[in-house]
């Protein structure tokens, strides 16, 4: 049978991270983790001493060590790629015959000079290509995937 202590540890944890949900900042939710920890030691039935070292311990340890890595994982500003090198792995529609010298695509909505990958295919008018990579201002295309 459960420890007292276990379970009122387990319900702590519980509170904590349901207040979280209102202020969103990891403090609540590392010391609801510290508690879990606590129920889990309180499991073994230790005096109290041992679970409030056990909670301080935890608590420490996951506010200073824990939380700055979740919120520069959270936080970090997402960054626009708008080189032409962010066209890779999109999809074109075929304008003008592709060739291994040349030819025209449709890619994200402007016009591109286009070759074919492999020297010895061609892509004729209307079929779609996948970008293999951008050498230069052309996009080097294959099969579309």
């Amino acid at each position: 049978m459960a420890s007292v202590g276990a379970i009122i540890w387990f319900i702590g944890a519980l509170v904590l991270a349901g207040l979280e949900l209102a202020v969103g900042e990891f403090t609540l939710l590392m010391l609801g983790g510290a508690a879990l920890a606590t129920a889990g030691v309180a499991l073994f039935g230790v005096p109290a001493w041992v679970e409030f070292v056990t909670f301080a311990l935890s608590s420490i340890a996951l506010l200073l060590f824990l939380r700055p890595a979740i919120r520069r994982r959270l936080h970090t500003p997402k960054v626009l790629d708008t080189s032409p090198k962010a066209l890779i792995g999109h999809r074109a529609e075929v304008l003008e015959e592709i060739t291994a010298s040349g030819g025209q695509v449709r890619l994200d909505g402007t016009i591109w000079s286009a070759r074919s990958m492999d020297p010895t295919h061609t892509f004729a008018e209307g079929d779609f290509v996948h970008v293999v990579s951008i050498d230069g201002t052309t996009a080097v295309v294959w099969y579309d995937l």
